[in-house]
């Protein structure tokens, strides 16, 4: 679904927008299977190795994953794209309802930014990790190399649950996104105290099917999940074709070209290929800034 003129203009002046019901169902349910099926797996590995006792299997995508983290933090490991590396989840990295929206902000040339995660954050009394009690206050920016300071890479923040602030949704400072503020590593990577905006933030609450867009340049943040139940995202970036990623060291690909001049990547094997190469061989970049 292609943004209105309005929600571009709002994104354009608040540097984030989330756009309600862009995604249907049954775009993310397929996502979601590969996600359950990877956790039955590792669940069954676990317990077979002594270190969980409950398989909770009937509990729901949503309260199961915090139910297992409890017992074994181990449970999480290797849960992400670039781990992973499913099928589903690179199909959907090439979902045209996503993609028509990302349209609206980078143009119809469009590469997939290697900066992608899954994000489980369950329950803070669930979980030892800092995850699930909170994200600090920083730019994506922050994660990219400066030679895509003029780069356009938009993020693509998108839940596979229901995202409050209960359960530690986004926060956002709206109107802030004019270029690159100072980080630090203190409290992991963070904008400098002294140099956060001082603009009231506001809570970025969505659904599943919804996609909230935020600039490089947005101050955001995660509060603490203090619910039952874990919220389940996907964090996605895009960029026009041709611009600089900001990470050298991962793989990038191009995902939709009209005109023809680029080639898109739409073999799952090649791109597992290209992950497993990028970890075997270190090369490029990938960086947090601070100056």
């Amino acid at each position: 679904m292609k943004l209105t003129d309005d929600q571009v203009a709002q994104y354009s002046e608040d540097g984030w927008l989330i756009a309600q019901g862009a995604l249907s169902h049954a775009d993310t349910q397929p996502v979601i299977d590969e996600l359950t099926e990877w956790i039955d797996k590792r669940a069954d590995e676990l317990h077979s190795e002594g270190k969980i006792e409950d398989l909770h299997e009937g509990e729901s995508f949503e309260s199961r994953y915090g139910k297992l983290v409890a017992q074994s933090a181990e449970i999480g490991s290797g849960m992400d794209i670039m781990q992973m590396r499913g099928e589903a989840m690179f199909a959907f990295l090439h979902n045209e309802a996503l993609l028509d929206a990302v349209s609206s902000l980078v143009g119809d040339e469009i590469t997939c930014n290697p900066i992608q995660h899954v994000r489980a954050k369950p329950p803070a009394d669930a979980a030892q990790s800092s995850w699930s009690h909170g994200v600090p206050w920083h730019q994506d920016a922050a994660v990219m190399m400066p030679e895509a300071e003029n780069s356009n890479v938009i993020t693509c923040w998108i839940p596979l649950s229901r995202s409050r602030r209960e359960n530690g949704c986004v926060q956002v400072i709206p109107g802030v996104s004019g270029g690159y503020i100072r980080h630090q590593k203190e409290g992991g990577t963070m904008v400098v105290p002294d140099l956060m905006p001082d603009t009231d933030p506001v809570f970025a609450e969505c659904d599943r099917g919804d996609i909230v867009f935020i600039s490089r340049y947005t101050p955001h943040c995660s509060v603490p999940n203090e619910s039952d139940q874990c919220r389940w995202s996907l964090d996605l970036r895009y960029q026009p074709t041709g611009e600089h990623t900001g990470r050298t060291a991962h793989p990038d690909f191009v995902v939709r070209s009209p005109s023809g001049d680029a080639e898109v990547m739409d073999d799952v094997q090649e791109w597992r290929r290209l992950w497993v190469d990028a970890f075997e061989n270190p090369r490029g970049k990938a960086m947090h800034r601070e100056e």
